[in-house]
């Protein structure tokens, strides 16, 4: 995917270091650490009196900085500056052409503004506003709080675990998951959530699958717009990793055994159609996988 004149989106949050509010191997609680480790009362008391005898400001050597520094709360962490890797340019230039795509086609389809959901970058463990969530259960998206969740680690298993590398086969999750914002901005999800409350599991499955179908159609779409931007292979990266997380796919893998009543996300076969009808349809409209008799 050709990216490199490409603009990169300020809708970023960079929370990696900071943890799900619960303990997990890795993560501490947090704590004033200074130098890697806590000071005692009597390494304080020395280094005042340091400072004092060479005229150096004692909060310099506590870690302060002096007078103006910025401020750290106990038990909070330091916010992290670090810079922008490959993968973090990578990430905010696709997360840019979902806002340039949606910010034209969702008005024109709909007659609503497109409000662009932030996007946060978070490794092992992450708080939303739909409840604390770990790597594990791969980049997900909070209707709560209208905010996209992503470890990019999720991108290697992708590669190596599910064999589907590429740039695209990464772009394709960040268009999905962007999709179901889009869902969310239309009301389809609070729906699909409300008729889940009152269905059987196996019903609210099902209605999953139609809401997960849907959001890999919507990275059709976006796929389409963002044509000039393709290089030889990339719409196949997307195929294959659509094919590589379908359920069955995973459940064979798994247990051996293929279980349809318990899919959530759809088969590989079903995934890999409804991204291709979203490129060819190229509409909101051409993804109403809830009125289709046979998805």
């Amino acid at each position: 995917m050709r990216l490199d004149d490409e603009r990169e989106s300020s809708n970023i949050e960079d929370r990696r270091g900071e943890g799900g509010g619960f303990s997990l191997p890795g993560f501490g609680s947090g704590g004033l650490q200074l130098g890697g480790g806590s000071m005692g009362c009597g390494t304080i008391v020395i280094l005042l009196i340091v400072g004092v005898v060479f005229g150096i400001n004692p909060l310099t050597l506590l870690g302060g900085g002096g007078p103006g520094a910025p401020t750290q709360q106990i038990g909070q962490p330091a916010p992290a500056a670090r810079p922008a890797s490959e993968s973090d340019r990578f990430v905010a230039k696709v997360l840019a052409t979902t806002e340039d795509s949606w910010g034209k086609q969702f008005p024109a389809e709909t007659g609503q503004e497109y409000r662009a959901p932030k996007l946060v970058l978070f490794s092992g463990s992450v708080r939303s506003g739909c409840g604390a969530a770990q790597s594990a259960s791969g980049p997900f998206y909070c209707p709560a709080d209208q905010k996209v969740y992503l470890d990019q680690s999720f991108f290697d298993e992708l590669s190596q675990r599910f064999g589907a590398p590429g740039d695209f086969a990464a772009a394709y999750v960040i268009a999905h998951e962007v999709g179901h914002h889009v869902q969310n901005l239309l009301g389809i999800s609070e729906k699909a959530q409300q008729a889940q409350s009152r269905a059987s599991e196996t019903q609210a499955n099902a209605i999953s699958v139609r809401v997960e179908l849907q959001a890999d159609c919507l990275a059709g779409v976006w796929a389409k717009d963002n044509a000039a931007l393709l290089e030889p292979g990339d719409v196949q990266e997307a195929l294959r990793a659509a094919t590589a997380i379908g359920d069955d796919t995973l459940q064979k893998a798994a247990q051996g055994t293929i279980v349809p009543e318990s899919f959530t996300h759809g088969s590989s076969a079903q995934r890999v159609r409804w991204f291709q009808q979203g490129m060819q349809g190229g509409t909101i409209a051409s993804c109403n996988t809830f009125k289709a008799g046979s998805l």
